[in-house]
């Protein structure tokens, strides 16, 4: 198929006299659709010639063409198609002719009206497109007539590109050539140009609305620089602020005054959550608060999706949207907390979720959400979960301060206590020997004594380095992790036997066994178990004396997972605000100078390691001073081979 020039230069150069132009887009818009109203408003049946660059530009005055073609029989619209496009398709109102891509119409605009008591003719050609991010800064270089002469050229020649294109169409466009008087020998009679008064008035309405929708184009930008500069103001603030806490409180309510008849609420949460407690909140005039409310999160089906999807999600009218009615309880909430219109923003930081950001909007009417709108609460969200990782790595920061505060003062007793423990049987070691080296005809019995001490001060040194190296190997998982199937009263029966055969024996108070011989075995490092009880067995015996009574009891617990044992004692009793202290490495309940009995502070921790290497739990009772004090620690019972699997647990995140 033969192309056609240019048929701006071809009228160009068939009619010398026509002057092109340069036009703006939006003045051949203004232009277009002021010759098309000429054709609307009129009672006459013209010729339309429409070519359009490509086929989404002619989709955008579909609904124009159709009210044309109601008007006459005789309209032709071309375009270049889309990729599977049904444009090619021939339209029941009108003929649709589609372009070659590379043909020279396919790059032009067109609209041409043959009446019979008017012409008109726009014929143009875009320039190079210049670096503006504004579509109506692009520029066309054409003419504009209604010079009946032109109007007719014009036609004839697009009339015989059509038939080209579509030869199926070539007997109405032979039809159309001979009503409108476009064939060789037609006699064109002399016609006056158009009136203007009509093209005026209509021509003035589009440049007036144009001027109109320029201003509300200007507003948007406006609006839209007065949010990016918040936007930036909450960046900057989130960035410098030392509280966190305080930026949020901030940031709710500045993003509050953005938007009326708004509510804006900001909140921590887990996709675990049931519900939480509203912690930020601005409340426009009118509307509800709902600071320290209970508020929903598994059973909002809105922040679900929000979640699953992580992108913010807007909802223009609450009531159209069936998923959120069919919870009664939850969309009577939405009626008590007036909320029309939805946004909901994730805050997430490094793909870890944070909270939530929302805006209700209560206003008597429903609220479109726009783009930038999104975007802005968007933006927020994010500076909202850096925010809060600041707020934890400012708790966190605290805790490593309180954490390394508590090892300084560790490092103190460690020093004050091991300087002591090491001193003291040193010295008393030292004058042992020093005594058994200067008299050397001292008597067998006091030879004897001196002997004696200074082996029992060497052995207080061999258990506190012992204690020393047990608790660091202990934190490392070097010993007692061999976890094993034994029988408690076995164990139970080798400590007090150790305690029961050691030097102090005769000092001990009553050893009260109160234990089932039937019951289940467990699950633990049997040296381990051993190391625990002997060492509680120690600290009851040493602090009761001989006049006391210590006993020692087992039971399931009531979950039937675990072996409860409790060792108490009638003797001296701890303060109730140090049942969790005396746990601590080199706790000492009374001063290291002063008390009355021996020992390193490290007892008590070793069983607490011990115990949760085993995954069972350690704790003390006792009411205060002089009322005894009691022990208990869980140890994991065995699970039988051919007891039922747990049933599994639904994934509720």
């Amino acid at each position: 198929m033969s192309k056609l020039n240019s048929l701006l230069q071809t009228l160009l150069t068939d009619l010398p006299h026509l002057r092109p132009q340069m036009y703006f887009k939006s003045s051949l818009n203004a232009l277009c659709r002021a010759i098309e109203d000429v054709v609307l408003a009129g009672d006459e049946a013209p010729l339309v010639i429409a070519s359009f660059q490509q086929e989404r530009f002619y989709r955008q005055e579909t609904r124009r063409y159709q009210r044309i073609a109601h008007k006459t029989d005789q309209v032709y619209v071309l375009a270049a198609p889309e990729p599977e496009s049904s444009f090619a398709i021939a339209s029941d109102q009108y003929e649709t002719i589609p372009l070659d891509a590379e043909d020279s119409l396919a790059q032009e605009k067109h609209l041409i009206i043959i009446g019979q008591d008017y012409t008109a003719c726009l014929v143009c050609r875009e320039q190079q497109k210049i670096l503006s991010s504004v579509e109506q800064s692009q520029r066309y270089e054409g003419i504009w007539t209604f010079e009946r002469d032109v109007c007719l050229h014009a036609a004839s020649l697009l009339l015989d590109r059509i038939a080209q294109y579509r030869p199926e169409l070539k007997p109405k466009v032979q039809q159309a050539q001979k009503h409108y008087c476009l064939t060789p020998d037609s006699t064109v009679p002399a016609l006056p140009v158009l009136q203007s008064r009509v093209f005026g008035q209509r021509l003035v309405t589009y440049l007036q609305a144009s001027q109109y929708k320029l201003l509300k184009a200007y507003r948007a930008l406006s609006a839209k620089e007065r949010k990016e500069r918040f936007a930036n103001a909450m960046t900057a603030a989130i960035r410098r602020s030392l509280d966190p806490k305080e930026v949020l409180a901030v940031a709710v309510n500045e993003l509050g005054k953005v938007f009326e008849h708004c509510r804006c609420i900001l909140y921590c949460c887990d996709r675990t959550d049931e519900q939480v407690e509203i912690e930020y909140e601005f409340v426009a005039p009118g509307l509800p608060s709902l600071q320290g409310t209970p508020w929903p999160i598994r059973a909002n089906p809105l922040l679900a999706v929000a979640l699953a999807q992580e992108r913010a999600i807007a909802i223009s009218d609450v009531s159209e949207v069936q998923n959120l009615r069919q919870d009664p309880e939850f969309a009577a909430q939405l009626e008590q907390w007036h909320i029309h219109s939805w946004l909901i923003a994730p805050i997430r930081h490094q793909g870890e979720l944070m909270g939530v950001l929302e805006l209700h909007h209560g206003g008597p009417l429903a609220y479109q959400w726009h783009e930038n709108d999104i975007a802005l609460v968007e933006a927020i969200s994010a500076q909202a979960g850096v925010a809060l990782t600041q707020a934890q790595a400012y708790s966190d920061s605290e805790a490593l301060n309180r954490n390394l505060a508590a090892l300084e003062q560790t490092r103190s007793n460690l020093i004050a206590i091991v300087g002591h423990e090491l001193r003291t049987p040193l010295s008393t070691i030292q004058v042992c020997l020093e005594s058994l080296d200067s008299e050397p005809d001292i008597s067998p019995v006091f030879r004897q004594a001196l002997l004696s001490t200074a082996l029992e001060d060497l052995g207080r040194l061999r258990d506190l380095i012992q204690d020393i190296l047990i608790l660091s190997r202990l934190e490392g998982g070097q010993i007692y992790n061999q976890i094993e199937s034994i029988e408690f009263q076995e164990t139970l029966e080798l400590a007090i036997s150790s305690i029961r055969s050691s030097a102090n024996s005769k000092d001990l108070p009553t050893i009260t066994v109160d234990v089932d011989p039937d019951l289940p075995t467990i699950q633990v490092d049997a040296e381990g178990l051993e190391e625990v009880l002997n060492r509680i067995l120690d600290n009851a015996c040493k602090f009761t004396g001989a006049k006391g009574e210590v006993t020692i009891q087992a039971l399931i617990a009531a979950d039937q997972t675990c072996l409860e044992v409790i060792v108490s004692d009638t003797g001296r009793g701890i303060e109730p605000s140090r049942l969790e202290t005396i746990f601590d490495s080199f706790y000492q309940e009374e001063d290291f100078l002063r008390r009355s009995k021996g020992g390193t502070g490290l007892g008590l921790a070793i069983c607490r390691q011990v115990i949760q290497g085993m995954n069972g739990k350690i704790w003390a009772e006792s009411s205060g001073r002089d009322q005894g004090s009691a022990f208990h620690f869980t140890l994991p019972l065995e699970v039988p081979h051919n007891s039922p699997s747990p049933a599994p647990q639904p994934n509720l995140c």
